[in-house]
Parts: structure tokens; sequence; C-alpha cells
């Protein structure tokens, strides 16, 4: 009782707060009647779910690379240049490397008796050599002098790589929204902190540094050897799997730059890895403890597509009117992994930004300044498309080494940089917007402030201060342009869908699309509107930049 108690009066302090600082800064301008004909476009007209199904049940996952992201993106461009938009295209970046897809997949365990495994392939996995059919080896060591008894017994087998993972009961609900607590402590967040998206430090045990060590010798020898295929046990449960992309083993001692990805074209050979259910890995090991000779049957078919290595942004705009040659974008990444349809990492984001732009075009609008719309590839694999955007038309970071730390010598700003009004971007998941990270930008704290007033009965009303990681935006904040992701409700996205064969279509929450749409296009409305670009903030080493005409 006293911690709520303790909450209600904290959040009657800040909503004082909130409504004395609103009453004593210039109030932001805009255009009150425009956003409630929005909202009532993209409310009670929404397509945002029909787009939804078509990227994800129409085309299905969208590896970067995969000819299945290459066909969404020539649809995703067809549709913007039907609703009206201008200059719409597929913009080269790369080389990225070399697609995947699977073509054929089965797990079964036959022996002692048949049973079929929820199991599902790496990205860029070999294939099988057909069906391999065998007794599987488990390396169950807890130390590296007890992998020794496992030599010469590897070439061709089965192997069961990692220990078995603990799987608790659900007493939590996996579908969670951010709570008035919640809320009020990332509205207080200090400039350091970090949102929803990464960021956050780990300190590493002993204990889990050994086992990362020991983990990484098992892969040396089942890679010198040549396994034909390795099974992991997977994140998740209840029939959930997280998987993501397929490991190249290097001793620590090859140098960065000898090293290769899973996509690189000339990368050496990947043995065939399989990520299982938990609950179906931990009773194939625990047969094996038994003395239970456990034989199982894996054929994976898949392929590589190497005829073009580059891989492309989907592009286009609205043109502006009296500020045109200025520029204010939306955006969102477009790839996803493979296991499920990457409906909320991120079809969600990708839907939410071709809506806000069709709402926009739908009514006619007439935007001052040019928007333009992006839908990224290559996030997964570190914001390549975004970045690689950036620095063809904005501003070029010098380049970095991999393992060379931060690299030396000044940006190359490029003339559109001064141009570009503000970035916004939607990437965790499928609920609604319920405010903006200011990535330490408080000078757009009041501008925001009013933008998300006619929201605050839809659950938006949150500014914080605090920076957030791991999607597009950074690509933008990074050489010093105003670029912003909204905070979302989580609901199930790191308990069920994220990155995992449960990201599909139904998993999305339709009235949290909507929302989110009208917001996106009433900011990024408001933001071609105003007099002013978007305030920035300083850059490393560089002058706070002065208010006025930026």
């Amino acid at each position: 009782m006293h911690r709520r108690y303790t909450t209600a009066l904290l959040l009657i302090v800040s909503l004082l707060t909130f409504n004395t600082a609103l009453a004593q800064s210039p109030q932001e301008k805009f255009d009150a009647d425009t956003v409630e004909k929005i909202k009532e476009e993209g409310l009670k007209r929404s397509q945002v779910m029909e787009l939804i199904s078509y990227m994800t049940d129409v085309h299905g996952p969208r590896l970067t690379g995969s000819p299945n992201i290459r066909k969404a993106q020539e649809w995703a461009k067809q549709k913007l240049a039907g609703w009206g938009l201008q200059n719409a295209h597929l913009e080269a970046w790369g080389p990225f490397g070399r697609g995947w897809t699977l073509e054929g997949f089965a797990a079964n365990m036959i022996k002692p008796f048949y049973s079929p495994l929820i199991a599902h392939p790496k990205a860029w996995s070999s294939s099988t050599k057909g069906a391999v059919r065998g007794e599987v080896l488990y390396l169950d060591a807890k130390t590296e002098a007890d992998l020794e008894k496992y030599k010469g017994r590897i070439k061709g087998a089965i192997v069961l790589l990692s220990p078995v993972r603990e799987v608790r009961a659900h007493f939590q609900p996996e579908g969670t929204r951010m709570t008035e607590a919640e809320l009020l402590e990332w509205a207080n967040a200090n400039p350091s902190g970090t949102g929803q998206r990464g960021g956050r430090r780990f300190e590493v045990s002993p204990e889990q540094r050994a086992a990362q060590q020991l983990q990484a010798k098992k892969w040396e020898m089942v890679s010198a050897e040549g396994a034909a295929v390795v099974l992991e046990p997977g994140r998740g449960d209840g029939g959930t799997i997280f998987v993501q992309s397929a490991n190249i083993f290097y001793p620590t001692d090859t140098p960065f730059n000898q090293r290769k990805s899973a996509r690189d074209k000339d990368a050496p050979p990947i043995i065939p890895q399989v990520v299982v259910a938990a609950e179906h890995y931990n009773q194939l090991v625990r047969m094996i403890q038994k003395g239970v000779a456990v034989q199982l049957e894996v054929n994976i078919n898949a392929q590589y597509h190497d005829r073009d290595l580059m891989d492309y942004n989907v592009i286009a705009e609205i043109p502006g009117t009296d500020l045109k040659d200025e520029v204010v974008m939306l955006g969102a990444h477009y790839d996803s992994w493979h296991g499920g349809t990457g409906a909320t990492d991120n079809a969600a984001g990708s839907a939410v930004v071709m809506e806000a732009v069709r709402i926009i075009q739908t009514l006619g609008l007439k935007p001052r300044r040019t928007i333009r719309i992006a839908l990224w590839s290559g996030e997964e694999q570190g914001l390549l498309g975004s970045r690689a955007y950036v620095s063809d038309h904005f501003a070029k970071r010098p380049q970095q080494q991999p393992g060379q730390g931060q690299a030396a010598g000044p940006m190359e700003i490029k003339p559109a940089h001064e141009k570009f009004a503000g970035y916004f971007n939607l990437d965790n998941g499928t609920g609604k917007i319920r405010g903006v990270y200011l990535q330490g930008n408080e000078a757009v704290r009041p501008i925001f402030r009013a933008w998300l007033a006619p929201f605050r009965d839809m659950g938006a009303a949150t500014l914080s201060i605090a920076n957030t990681g791991g999607t597009d935006h950074l690509a933008f904040d990074g050489v010093g342009l105003p670029g912003f992701q909204f905070i979302q409700d989580e609901i199930e996205y790191d308990t069920r869908t994220h990155h995992s064969n449960m990201d599909v279509y139904d998993r999305i929450q339709e009235d949290d699309m909507k929302q989110a749409a009208v917001i996106m296009a009433a900011f990024v409305y408001n933001t071609a509107m105003r007099d002013e670009k978007l305030p920035r903030k300083a850059m490393p080493g560089q002058p706070t930049p002065q208010p006025g005409r930026q």
C-alpha cells in the first residue's frame, strides 16, 4: 500500500511540475484542426493491418539479401507510388553479402521412439547432405579437459553442443504495458540512461566467462572435426524459439580483417546449425544421460543467393512547397529474421510509417518541407541500411577498423546535412506509443510536449531525456541530426516475439497500430510545417547549435 501511495504522490507532483512548466514556456504552435483530421482518417479508415498482412502473410520473412525481401521491397515501392508519392525507388547500398532462404527442413527423433522436434535452422546455415540419420553425441563437458574424450568422435555426427536450459513456469504475464510508475521513471531519467532498446551493460561473472570460453572450445572442436549438424537449445519456451544467424568459429588469435561473416560470399564452410525448443532439447540430453541410445533424423535444405551482393532501402517522398529543399524523414526497418514472418519486428513499424504517409497523402495535405519515407534493410545486422543512407546523403563518419577502437578524423559533412529537419523511427514491437525518447536533446522537449497534448487521452504523454539504442534513429543521431525513437508498450516483445518463430501477424495489436500511425503522421506533419527545423544537440567536441533558422 505504501508503494502505491508513493507512486501516486510522485505522479501528482510530476503532473503539477509539467503543468507549471507548460504554463511558463512558450507555446509551440501547430494546426490542431489538421491533427484531428489525421486522427479521424487513421482511426476510422486505417489500412495498417492490411499492410502488415501483406508484409507477413504474403511476403513472409524478409531476411536481408533474400528473394523475399526483394519482392516485399518492390511491393512497398509500388504501393507508395500508387498512393501518389513521388520518386519511389529502391536505393542500393552495400555490398551486403549473399542472401539465404530455407527451402526445406525436418528434425525428428526416430529412436527409441518417434517424435517430431520443434526446431529451426539458423540463418546462413549450410544444408545437410540430405537427411542425416544417426545416434546423437552430447558434449557433456564442464571443463576443457572433459572435451578430450570426444576427440575423434565428432566427424559426421549429430552433436548436442550445450547443457540443458532451465525452464520455469510463467507466473508473470508475458504481455505487459508500461505502468504509471515506469513512465514516471522514464520521464525522470538522466541523459545517460537508456531505453527499452539495449544500451545496458551487464557484468560478466568469472563463472559466466568460463562457460563462454568452454562453449568457444566446443565450437572449435566441432568445426575442426566436421560435425554433420549441431543442435543447441533456443532461448524461450512453450514452443517459442528465438533464432538468428549461424556461427562461424575463429580462434581468438585470428586477426579481425581475416574473419568472415556467414553472409560473406567467400565465407568458409558453415556447419549446419539448428536451434531446438528448450523442452525438446532438454529431453534429448536427459535421455542420453540415462544411457538411452537416441537417434535423430535432420534434413536442412538451404539456398544461398549471391548474384546481387548489394541490398536496398525503399525511399519515396511527398514533395514540400515553400521549404521543399528541406527534408523531414520517417522510417522503420523492413528486414526481419527468418523464424517467423517479422510481424512485430518490424512489419509493425514499417506499416505504421507507410500508413502515416498514406494518411497525409489521402487528406491532401501540402507540407512545407518534403516528407521522405524510408524502409531500411540490414538493420538486424547492425543498422547497415540506414547508416549507409546517412553516409551517402548527410554525413560520412571516419572509417573504423574492427577491433581497433575509436576512429580518428573529422566527419565529412554534406550539403543536405544543413537542410535536414528531423527523423522519426518506430521499432519496438506492436505496442502503442507512450511518448518519445529525446535522445539527450532537451531543446525539443517543449515542442514534443505540445505535439503530444492531443494524444494524452490515447496514452501518449511521456518525454524522456534518455537515449535508447539498437535501431535506426541512431544513424541520424550519430552525425548530429535530430533523430528520435518513440517509447512503446512492450506487450510480448522480449518474452514471445522478438526474433522468434512466433513473430507472426496474430501477435499484432490492431488498436495500438492505429494509435501509433496517427501519432507518427502528426509528428511528421508538424515537423514539416514549422517555421524552423527541429533544434539540434551539440556533437561531442562541437559548440552547441544556436537557436534560430537551423
